[in-house]
């Protein structure tokens, strides 16, 4: 499944989608940021309500396929563009993260 599909089939908004054909093998849910690079793998989709710029920095250097946003939070410009120019792959749900992860469990 790519991030595309995810998109589709969790009807999660994009908000920097900077690799639509990049591959989900997992889903990490956790907001301390220094246990999500120790913890969250590689393709990984990573849930959060997390929306300074070490997000990106962190979603960047565990190499996840996307971060999830969930609870409606919001992420100001500077962080979009800090994610568009890492490439990283940013998505939104107005979900709360536990039910975001069941969603993202049921799909992959």
């Amino acid at each position: 499944m790519t991030v595309q599909d995810l998109i589709s089939r969790c009807h999660f908004t994009p908000v920097v989608l900077a690799d639509p054909e990049r591959e989900v093998s997992g889903c990490y849910v956790g907001d301390l940021l220094s246990w999500v690079m120790g913890r969250a793998q590689a393709g990984n989709v990573w849930i959060t309500i997390m929306t300074n710029v070490n997000t990106v920095a962190v979603g960047s250097l565990a190499d996840v396929s996307a971060v999830v946003l969930a609870e409606g939070v919001t992420l100001e410009q500077p962080v979009i563009d800090c994610a568009e120019a890492r490439g990283v792959n940013i998505l939104s749900t107005d979900l709360p993260a536990y039910e975001t992860a069941v969603l993202v469990h049921s799909v992959i």
